[in-house]
């Protein structure tokens, strides 16, 4: 056996020990983003780009209640709903993504977010991290592997790919992680990085999978 194959299968054996790990951790964990349906999630999902869920439900306890139907955001103004979302960052871009998204969705497919990464790819807004989230968490369709900046941070920690690109991190990722458990390992892994192994300064030799670090 190569030294490449034995390195291959240690990765291998590591993963699946971390995985492990993580179910003893966490039984049936689920986004802590606050939704109703299928599109509330995706909006929840875009305004979480570079801002805490608390904020983004924070904030969206009040949209959601201005906003209830798809109609609403195709009607609403943007420079309105900039002022509606402010708080979360980043706003100009995710307001004119979320609106152009909408229309979208009532033109091309019905008024019903797709369900495809394809299509889901299609309205703006949405890369793969997002597209993976409305498949896993809505869809139960495991096609991907949910990279946010925990799960890119841990998996370079953990030596469990050697890229910084998400989706590279993503690719090595699926052949790592059994099929089944594409939507467990990342949304744990999130998890995890949120309440034990943060990426500010902390007693790092406490966290509960140093042992998996490199």
């Amino acid at each position: 056996m190569s030294r490449n194959s034995r390195d291959d299968m240690a990765i291998h054996q590591k993963t699946l020990a971390i995985n492990e790990a993580l179910h003893a951790l966490y039984k049936n964990p689920h986004t802590p983003l606050t939704h109703r349906n299928a599109w509330e999630l995706l909006v929840s999902v875009i305004l979480s780009a570079q801002c805490t869920d608390e904020r983004v439900n924070r904030v969206t306890a009040t949209l959601f209640q201005k906003y209830r139907t798809l109609a609403d955001y195709v009607r609403a103004s943007q420079e309105e709903f900039e002022r509606d979302i402010f708080s979360t960052g980043f706003y100009r871009q995710k307001a004119k993504n979320i609106l152009a998204a909408a229309r979208i969705i009532e033109d091309e497919f019905g008024g019903e977010v797709p369900g495809t990464m394809n299509e889901l790819l299609e309205l703006p807004g949405v890369a793969r991290k997002t597209a993976n989230v409305m498949l896993s968490e809505w869809f139960k369709r495991d096609e991907g592997v949910v990279v946010d900046t925990h799960v890119r941070r841990l998996a370079l920690q953990m030596g469990l790919s050697r890229s910084n690109n998400p989706v590279v991190i993503e690719q090595d990722l699926m052949k790592l992680v059994p099929r089944k458990d594409w939507r467990f390992f990342s949304i744990a892994l999130v998890f995890y990085g949120r309440e034990y192994c943060p990426a500010k300064r902390h007693e790092h030799n406490c966290c509960l999978l140093r042992k998996f670090d490199i």
